[in-house]
């Protein structure tokens, strides 16, 4: 949600920032802007609309560019999207200009005040009074910017990540972070600024990344300070060396990011198990759980939290753990988990996913089981992401950047890791049967070339599209394992193709969803061979005496689904617990292709961010 990008150096900052804010495209936004200064005066130039709308504003509005400047990509929370609402926002004596990722929740007592004071306001944002806010401070204390931008966040209640600058200091840009990432880029005499490594990655690989309520006064030639901001402690600054190469976040000749990285699940699956699962010595080996075993073996049970994409694949994960490791799940939206006063103890372990690790919701319900005592384990795809530092222990999924905002390897990724943990689990509490665990083994070690076998059905997938991208409606069925699966295909069809789609276990069709079903409703059914196969082909004649179309997911070779249903889509054999890292395949592929014959933009939907870093 939201973008920031900012350069301080040698070079020519505009193109340097112009580049970043495309890189961050990808976080979802609905308005851009950049502010420079040439050696002489403050250029401000945004816009409604893209980045490239706003190059061909800031080409008449910023004739000459400067070594210094910020940029930002806006997603709308408070007033709508619009030239005057977009970032950055300049102070009432123009002297001061700020960007700004997050919320300011008491901006309208402080803007009273601020009125109060004479200060006048031309949008309708919480950002604009939190800049004129640092240059009341500023004033009001005969302060430095540094030292306002601390006086004035101690003031404030929300979550933020921001960049500040003083026209008549440009060489210092402060920054400071609540809730919302921010990463420093150090180069050779010059500092990087942007809300993750993707805009800096060709200028350096050298990053810091501010932990929450942390600043930093970042000056040409000077260096960065960074302090605490409630007690103004002095931080020691802590270099990272990025792994991550500037190949892995381009689209590598597919035509959208979300394409590419369906394609490249076969590769995440094994870089996620690569190291972790060693058949041939019969073990999984995984730092965070061997280190915190007991944790897990005295648990009363785990409540895993996550959002979205990652709550479905929490989902599979009950499935996994009961089944397996003989252990009661409880699968929670973070975002209802934190408000409704839950029942918490120590003797509870909290999983908490995100591919981000930068979700606001399900940060805060990490904080909230911390505070009960609970031990928490994070699985995330970040590196050294918000929950990757907050959780007591965790696993990354090492699925490499998802730069499509409808994730897709993050959800297959995210079921490998959680499987292995299950199976762990499960060879520790001796709930499995060694050659039942050897057997799991071998068929996850399988799964990512049954993956590409799924892949090859490409090309009939998108006929399959082609006559159903003008419906208005989908249902989506599955039973056990693969009712998150028919969740997950459902909200990927929502997401990019705008088209209403719902997901719900096959027997509960007839408690509701049965009746909309006609000619005109396709239906995708996922009918594996393992797991209540009899019951859902029940299910699919009862969908056929009531003339809905059918779509299929069937195991190789399948007979009976084939000669009932309209089309189906063949998916590899594999074990039940492991068929979502292949049923769910397909469902992304027509989600795709629906989306593409729709015109849609594929890679960043209306209306959504790759990250929810607030509430």
């Amino acid at each position: 949600m939201c973008g920031i990008v900012g350069y301080i150096g040698p070079r020519e900052a505009y193109p340097i920032i112009v580049e970043g804010l495309k890189r961050l495209e990808y976080r979802g936004y609905d308005s851009a802007g950049i502010a420079l200064f040439d050696g002489k005066d403050l250029k401000v130039s945004k816009t409604k609309g893209k980045v490239a709308d706003l190059e061909t504003r800031s080409e008449k509005e910023i004739t000459k560019y400067g070594s210094v400047g910020i940029g930002h990509t806006r997603w709308a929370t408070h007033g709508v999207p619009n030239d005057v609402n977009s970032h950055p926002h300049i102070s009432n004596s123009g002297e001061l200009v700020i960007i700004h990722n997050g919320i300011i929740e008491n901006y309208e007592s402080l803007k009273k005040e601020l009125i109060s004071r004479g200060y006048t306001f031309k949008s309708d944002t919480d950002t604009e009074v939190l800049i004129n806010l640092i240059e009341d401070v500023k004033k009001q204390e005969n302060v430095k910017l540094g030292k306002a931008v601390q006086i004035a966040l101690n003031q404030v209640v929300g979550a933020y990540a921001i960049a500040v600058f003083d026209k008549n200091k440009p060489e210092e840009i402060v920054i400071a972070r609540l809730g919302s990432p921010l990463a420093i880029g150090v180069g050779e005499d010059e500092f990087f600024i942007a809300s993750d490594a993707s805009p800096f990655l060709e200028y350096t690989k050298n990053a810091i990344y501010l932990e929450d309520e942390e600043m930093a006064i970042i000056r040409f030639h000077k260096g960065i300070k960074i302090r605490k901001i409630k007690d103004d402690s002095l931080v020691d600054p802590y270099i990272q060396k990025l792994q991550i190469n500037l190949e892995q976040i381009e689209k590598g000749g597919f035509d959208h990011f979300m394409l590419k990285e369906i394609h490249e699940q076969p590769k995440a699956i094994t870089d996620t198990y690569r190291g972790r699962l060693l058949r041939h010595e019969a073990i999984i080996k995984m730092a965070g759980i061997e280190d915190n075993m007991k944790k897990f073996l005295n648990a009363d049970r785990i409540i895993i939290v996550a959002c979205g994409t990652s709550w479905h694949a929490g989902l599979v994960a009950e499935y996994i753990f009961e089944d397996l490791a003989r252990v009661p799940v409880e699968v929670e939206y973070a975002s209802e988990f934190r408000y409704r006063n839950p029942i918490i103890t120590e003797k509870d372990v909290l999983i908490a996913i995100s591919q981000s690790g930068e979700t606001a919701d399900t940060l805060a319900a990490i904080k909230l089981a911390k505070s009960k005592g609970a031990f928490v384990f994070g699985v995330c795809n970040v590196v050294g992401s918000s929950i990757a530092r907050e959780t007591h222990a965790g696993a990354y999924t090492h699925a490499g950047p998802e730069i499509g905002v409808a994730s897709t390897k993050a959800f297959t990724t995210q079921i490998t890791v959680l499987t292995l943990i299950a199976l762990r689990l499960a060879r520790a509490k001796g709930t499995i049967s060694s050659s039942d665990f050897r057997h799991h083994l071998l068929e996850l070690e399988m799964i990512p070339k049954k993956v590409e076998e799924a892949l090859k059905s490409d090309k009939h997938i998108q006929k399959i599209s082609e006559t159903y991208k003008d419906t208005s409606n989908f249902l989506y069925l599955g039973r056990g394992y693969n009712f998150p699966v028919a969740l997950e295909g459902a909200l990927k069809l929502k997401e990019i193709s705008y088209i209403h789609a719902e997901g719900y276990p096959a027997a509960e069709m007839k408690h509701g969803p049965i009746a909309l079903i006609d000619e005109n409703m396709p239906i995708v059914v996922i009918a594996t061979k393992k797991g209540h196969y009899e019951k859902v082909v029940s299910n699919i004649q009862e969908i056929k005496s009531r003339k809905g179309k059918i779509i299929g997911i069937v195991t190789e070779g399948d007979v009976q689904v084939k000669e009932l249903a309209d089309h189906v889509i063949e998916v590899p054999e594999t074990l039940e617990s492991l068929s979502p890292l292949l049923t769910t395949i397909p469902l992304q592929l027509l989600s795709y292709h629906i989306a593409v014959m729709l015109g849609k933009n594929v890679d960043q939907p209306r209306n959504l961010a790759k990250s929810v870093t607030v509430e």
